[in-house]
């Protein structure tokens, strides 16, 4: 008889998925470490690792990232597979752990809305020194000529761009691909902002790093945008003119994930984005996203807003497909239960006497 319902998700699906919810709370409770943070150790090691593997050439930057990139996911992905070897509930929870502790470690929604409300408030006290000061934290644009405006405009889109980077992405890649998704998505992003500049000494170099990024951050940047759009109300905005500024002004970004969030954030906000871009090592001029106002410092804190309810909303679309897409996986790898086939019993056939011969 065929089984009535379908197996359960694997436990281990469900400790990765588990373990993500766990670290999103844990990161909204302690943000980054303030100090001896994982992800600036391993930083520290790609600096020197660079010092001796740099040559102006897309080979050596795509050995050089290959090599970072492996030097993390392969501990990882070993860690994982012993870890989810059985599928029962005790076993599961030294994965759940692993999961949020590491998790924890990529996320970065907190410590990224702290440094734009910091910016903002320098803004609102009129102390354009010290929000100059601390815009590198967040971008890494010359903010030695800028005003209110250009400073409010570039804290919003990296808060924007990084929503992406920082929530939305490690959440994806861990729910998709568990440990080893969330060390590899972080070294390639950490790389990316490292090397990945069109800078004369990364043009070349950076190449791999930098299209590794824009490949990882594909799906994520797509779910950031439209739960950016879904959550406008929450900031004053609507969601119809922010998917309308996403579908108009998304693409015409140079960077291919940045453009569609920082799109959605314009209109969620109502505000104008875009512009001049003013780097240590060039200037670009980028079309503008969105059709409201100039932004001021006081837009920063309902940016800070909409990025956490953006994660907030991805966490759950990202958990709940994730979930989905086990128990179907389950559902179709599955073979229904039925009873172990009787074996046949041979006819009976009639037996002839034989004649018994005697003497005579």
């Amino acid at each position: 008889m065929p089984a009535v319902f379908p197996p359960a998700a694997p436990c281990s699906a469900r400790a990765r998925l588990g373990g993500l919810v766990l670290a999103a709370i844990l990161d909204a409770l302690l943000a980054d470490p303030a100090r001896h943070h994982p992800v600036a150790g391993f930083g520290g090691v790609a600096a020197r690792v660079e010092a001796t593997s740099y040559r102006d050439s897309r080979l050596a930057g795509t050995l050089h990232t290959a090599l970072l990139v492996a030097a993390v996911t392969l501990p990882a992905a070993v860690t994982d597979r012993r870890l989810a070897r059985r599928l029962t509930h005790p076993s599961a929870v030294p994965l759940l752990l692993a999961t949020a502790g590491l998790g924890w470690v990529v996320l970065g929604g907190t410590s990224l809305r702290r440094a734009g409300r910091r910016i903002g408030t320098a803004l609102a006290d009129g102390d354009l020194a010290g929000a100059r000061t601390l815009l590198p934290t967040l971008c890494g644009r010359d903010p030695a000529n800028l005003d209110e405006s250009a400073l409010a405009r570039g804290a919003i889109e990296s808060i924007a761009e990084n929503t992406c980077d920082a929530v939305v992405a490690p959440l994806w890649w861990g729910a998709v691909a568990g440990l080893p998704g969330l060390a590899a998505y972080r070294a390639v992003n950490t790389l990316d902002a490292m090397i990945g500049h069109h800078s004369p000494r990364y043009e070349r170099f950076g190449y791999c790093a930098a299209r590794l990024d824009d490949l990882a951050n594909l799906i994520p940047a797509r779910i950031g945008a439209f739960a950016a759009c879904v959550c406008a109300p929450l900031v004053g905005g609507n969601p119809v003119d922010a998917y309308w500024v996403l579908r108009r002004d998304g693409r015409s970004h140079p960077s291919p994930n940045a453009g569609p969030v920082e799109a959605a954030f314009a209109g969620a906000l109502g505000l104008r984005l875009g512009g001049e871009l003013r780097y240590p090592y060039r200037v670009e001029h980028r079309p503008q996203l969105g059709f409201g106002r100039a932004p001021t410092g006081t837009d920063i804190a309902a940016a800070a807003r909409l990025s956490a309810a953006t994660g907030a909303v991805s966490l759950a679309v990202t958990v709940l497909a994730a979930a989905a897409a086990s128990t179907l996986r389950a559902l179709v790898t599955s073979r229904p239960l039925r009873r172990p086939r009787q074996p046949r019993r041979p006819r009976h056939t009639q037996q002839v006497p034989q004649a018994q011969h005697g003497r005579g």
